[in-house]
């Protein structure tokens, strides 16, 4: 039981920093309530196992705050929706009908993925806080650990803490860059969206603004 529950912790652990970044160790403990000695125990032993890292931030009083953040190792233990698969079956395509066979198939796709964003979300006039917190329950059904808050300058921020499909994408961009699209459409028109973070270009994350910035 005792070790069943140190697991848990453990993994409760490396699913907070993988949804909401680097953090100190006194961060985590109170996320996860339990006392700052016991997730450092945690700590330590995931960094022995090559999960987690950590930098020491220099403070202008004091000792260094410890960040503790993923190791790539600790970012491959999430799924990856069959990464290796999904590599080898876009080589396959990819051989079989060349470069303009692969992207008719992925905008055969999309269709299908906009078709059942548009049906699942709320009507055009509902408010958008609604339909974004509806996209964000669909992307998190879909692997993507989805979540969505509203900005002090009165836009919306859809997050994306994991990519089931990004080994997928790094070999067909046009996965990506049709996703975008996709928001873009299902949301609504005249609607910006706009990715401001992204994990294929060395993001911690997917991240995308929507709404527009009121004029100052």
């Amino acid at each position: 039981m005792a070790r069943d529950a140190k697991r848990r912790t453990r993994d409760k652990v490396l699913l907070h920093l993988k949804q909401k970044g680097p953090q100190t160790a006194s961060q985590l403990a109170r996320r996860i309530r339990v006392t700052p000695m016991a997730v450092r125990q945690h700590l330590y032993t995931l960094s022995e196992a090559g999960l987690v890292a950590f930098d020491d931030e220099r403070c202008r009083v004091g000792r260094p705050r410890r960040i503790w953040r993923l190791a790539p190792r600790g970012q491959a233990a999430f799924p990856d929706a069959h990464s290796d698969l999904a590599i080898e079956l876009i080589d396959a395509m990819e051989r079989a009908f060349g470069d303009e066979g692969l992207e008719r198939l992925v905008a055969t796709r999309s269709r299908a993925q906009l078709k059942r964003y548009r049906k699942a979300l709320p009507p055009r006039d509902a408010p958008l806080e609604k339909r974004v917190a509806a996209l964000a329950k669909l992307r998190r059904a879909e692997g993507f650990m989805a979540e969505w808050s509203k900005q002090r300058d009165g836009t919306l921020l859809l997050v994306e803490n994991h990519c089931p499909i990004c080994a997928a994408a790094a070999v067909c961009p046009s996965l990506c860059r049709d996703e975008l699209s996709i928001f873009k459409t299902a949301i609504g028109k005249g609607i910006p969206v706009e990715r401001v973070e992204y994990i294929l270009a060395g993001g911690r994350r997917c991240a995308y603004r929507i709404g527009r910035v009121p004029d100052v």
